[in-house]
């Protein structure tokens, strides 16, 4: 079964916008383990607009299931000199993936250039792979740049969803067949494949349907909005009945 896990971003949003400890971040996530996600993920930006350094921090000993934490290497948080690879270095969660974030951007909307960097990410994926931490790298659906992915020693690759969302709706075959070749690529390569942005209960179904072997979907936004309507349980058991 392709793991469910579930990104608590937009929680910290809500909290942040009003100040205080409502909602609260933490026990959100430990009620997403107890409503059945496989998986907590986390991106924190250096401006903390969302979830805190100290949040990712605090997570990781309440829960039991994957910790999965997104972000660029090169980011730094502005409340303190900390930088995202000491971060996730002190957490070790399960798994984290490299996203090539610009600053100030709205949301992540790009893969990586993975023969531009090439090196870059060799380096990277080497020293969070020496902390027992498994590597996914966020990517286009480009088959060039996954085999290039697979040059960096990466575990996985994350597959940026935004496209095959935007297009679902009009033509699911065509929206798939791009995403089809480029999961097809990273089996062949022996890696790994992760999913997101945009996923949501309209579309994850048939993603999933037509490249059975996922390991796993981070979604977070969409979630979220469900879970105003339906309530967070009954929207994780949807989500998961999708990916079943």
């Amino acid at each position: 079964m392709t793991k469910l896990s579930v990104n608590i971003n937009k929680v910290a949003t809500i909290r942040n916008a009003r100040g205080g400890n409502v909602p609260d971040v933490l026990k959100f996530a430990q009620d997403c383990e107890r409503f059945g996600a496989q998986g907590i993920t986390v991106h924190p930006r250096p401006d903390e607009r969302h979830i805190r350094y100290a949040d990712a921090l605090a997570i990781k000993p309440l829960i039991n299931v994957e910790y999965n934490i997104e972000g660029n290497p090169k980011g730094v948080a502005q409340s303190r000199p900390y930088g995202f690879i000491d971060l996730v270095k002190e957490i070790r969660p399960a798994q984290v993936t490299l996203v090539p974030d610009a600053e100030g951007v709205l949301t992540s909307n790009a893969g990586w250039d993975t023969v531009t960097h090439q090196q870059y990410l060799r380096d990277i994926v080497k020293e969070f792979k020496q902390s027992g931490i498994r590597v996914s790298i966020f990517i286009d659906p480009e088959p060039h740049m996954i085999e290039q992915a697979a040059l960096t020693g990466t575990d996985r690759v994350e597959l940026y969803t935004e496209g095959y969302a935007r297009n679902y709706a009009a033509a699911p075959e065509a929206a798939i067949a791009p995403y089809l070749l480029a999961a097809k690529t990273a089996r062949d390569c022996g890696l790994g494949l992760n999913a997101g942005h945009d996923l949501n209960l309209g579309n994850l179904a048939f993603f999933r349907q037509q490249i059975p072997w996922l390991d796993e979907v981070s979604i977070g936004h969409a979630l979220i909005a469900d879970a105003l309507y339906l309530g967070i349980a009954e929207t994780i058991k949807r989500y998961l009945a999708c990916l079943a």
